[in-house]
């Protein structure tokens, strides 16, 4: 077994991405895996903010087009085998943001939801979502990382 192995099998590196929105579900993210009532730490759930580091990208937000090139680089750069999670509203349909400025005539602001712009392996919905739905997500995730 080789050292990188051993390493993701004990312990699972996060990366939060915001890419637009309220902050209601990156709020929910930290809680879940920062605070002691939820504490994924406890499970070697471990949040970062290198993407060279991170086995799982969290993305949150409807990915305004200002955020598009940079939510590319930061998947680019995660190591494979990698997962992303998409939490929430705005993440998985553009939320309340996807018809701004479609109403006046105008192009959108939004390049999201996030399947347009990197591939998604697992979907969290929620307005914002329960801390105990974005575990579930980060579960959910595991397998790719293990077995891949």
């Amino acid at each position: 077994m080789s050292l990188k192995t051993l390493s993701r099998k004990n312990c699972i590196h996060v990366m939060l991405a915001y890419t637009g929105g309220c902050n209601g579900c990156d709020i929910e993210v930290v809680n879940c895996v920062l605070s002691p009532f939820y504490d994924a730490e406890q499970y070697n759930v471990l949040l970062t903010w290198n993407p060279r580091e991170a086995d799982i990208l969290i993305v949150t937000g409807c990915v305004t087009k200002a955020v598009t090139k940079s939510l590319k680089k930061i998947y680019e750069e995660i190591p494979e085998p990698k997962a992303v999670v998409a939490v929430g509203a705005c993440a998985l349909m553009g939320g309340v943001y996807k018809h701004i400025g479609a109403d006046l005539g105008t192009s959108s602001f939004i390049d999201g939801p996030v399947e347009n712009v990197i591939p998604v392996d697992v979907k969290v919905p929620g307005c914002p979502p329960r801390p105990e739905d974005i575990i579930t997500g980060i579960v959910k995730a595991l397998p790719k990382i293990l077995e891949g």
